[in-house]
């Protein structure tokens, strides 16, 4: 179960990776500003993946996880073999948005499972392994580069949605479906919970909403980064789009998943430290990723930027597991699906909304005065961002303690009043 979810979960990565890849080939196809590649790589994609996600987080949380998944996984990749059909703007707006629906309900279903497939101590560890699927699709996704240059930016969408197809009904034919919270203390009568009264939940827990925000901050930071990565390459780099995939497949395929290898390996010690350990390994790896992503993309010289993508990009992958993790223990099972949305939620804004078209309009009113380098100067504030992220998981590693919050005991039922400090 847990390596058919991260396969579904590397194609969803992988889509992403892929148009950010073909940002140029496409942009010169279709004649597009940056701005416009912003609209039709991010926010189309967004704007239906975060409508979409709460509502079928609800349905997640009340009916079967399992088939919703692979039902998804279905519709979303046919839709993303579709993007190689198109011939016009709005057709690429139209299939994208087919694309963000049906991505809509992989995540959140997914991580319900696994966390009725393990305790909650051994949660991070799981989350850590599913999480390998992010640097495995980012590796594909980044190789679409090489299939570009050979066969054209069309064909790459083909190679990708076409598999998610046969994905799909293998799901669909093997994994089966637990009982709702089974590895969890039996303390009360579980109900389905109305998506108010998540929210009023989120808003009232001492640590959940610092979590919430920090991973989203987290993902405008490293995210929003590797989006544009592959264009800082070829602008400011000179390197070719093969090459530029070639490296970042690399970096993100063997880099990445070694972290996150690492990642697994250290999470059953840190669980073991008390409550306060997984948040402050967050605020660790993000902090110190944070000064090679600043030097990467300030660097002149190639090489030093390539070595330190190799730092920033893995340190970045290592928070995955921890913060899905965060997330799942500091909810009760019958809102998870709906808790992931909701971090999924701001986190795409963040990464599809904000990233893309903040960072593309920025760079088009920069580019009277910097030529090429208008994308440089437009990343760099958004390097700043990992220290931003890192704080908010520093006030949840303070008030988890405070709170006496453990894994597998969330607050609940909801505390009367908002506490102190918040």
């Amino acid at each position: 179960m847990l390596v058919l979810l991260t396969a579904v979960y590397a194609v969803n990565i992988a889509d992403r990776f892929m148009i950010s890849t073909l940002i140029e080939p496409i942009k010169a196809d279709l004649h597009l500003s940056d701005s416009a590649i912003g609209l039709l790589t991010g926010v189309a994609l967004a704007l239906f993946y975060v409508t979409a996600g709460l509502p079928l987080a609800l349905v997640a949380d009340r009916s079967n996880r399992r088939n919703l998944i692979a039902a998804s996984l279905f519709a979303w990749s046919l839709a993303t073999a579709a993007c190689g059909l198109i011939r016009t703007f709005g057709q690429f707006i139209v299939a994208r948005i087919l694309v963000g629906v049906g991505e809509a309900g992989g995540t959140p279903p997914s991580h319900s499972l696994v966390s009725d497939h393990f305790p909650a101590e051994r949660r991070a560890l799981a989350l850590s392994i599913f999480s390998i699927g992010a640097s495995l699709g980012s590796m594909i996704g980044a190789a679409s580069g090489i299939v570009s240059e050979h066969w054209g930016w069309r064909a790459a969408f083909f190679v990708l949605g076409l598999p998610g197809v046969a994905l799909a009904l293998l799901i669909l034919g093997t994994v089966r479906e637990p009982a709702r919270g089974r590895l969890d203390p039996p303390q009360r009568v579980r109900e389905a919970v109305s998506f108010r009264r998540t929210l009023i939940y989120t808003w009232r827990h001492p640590a959940l909403a610092h979590c919430l925000a920090g991973g989203c901050i987290f993902t405008l930071w490293s995210w929003g980064l590797m989006w544009w990565t592959p264009s800082y390459l070829i602008r400011s780099h000179h390197l070719s789009l093969g090459d530029a995939g070639g490296v970042l497949s690399l970096i993100n395929g063997i880099g990445g998943t070694m972290a996150l290898i690492v990642t697994s390996l250290v999470m059953p010690w840190v669980e073991k430290r008390g409550a306060r350990a997984v948040p402050l390994f967050t605020v660790a790896v993000i902090a110190a990723g944070t000064l090679p992503s600043i030097i990467a993309f300030a660097a002149s010289s190639t090489s030093l930027a390539v070595i330190m993508l190799w730092v920033f990009i893995p340190l970045s992958y290592c928070a995955f597991g921890p913060v899905f993790a965060l997330v799942q223990n500091l909810v009760p099972a019958e809102m998870r699906s709906q808790a992931v949305a909701l971090l999924l939620f701001f986190a795409n804004i963040a990464n599809l909304v904000i990233a893309p078209q903040l960072v593309g309009v920025v760079s088009d009113a920069l580019a009277p005065h910097f030529g090429a380098e208008s994308l440089r100067f437009a990343l760099l504030p958004l390097t700043l961002c990992g220290f931003w992220a890192a704080a908010h998981f520093w006030i949840v590693a303070r008030r988890t303690g405070a709170a006496a919050i453990t894994p597998g005991s969330p607050l609940w039922p909801l505390p009367a009043v908002t506490p102190p400090g918040r």
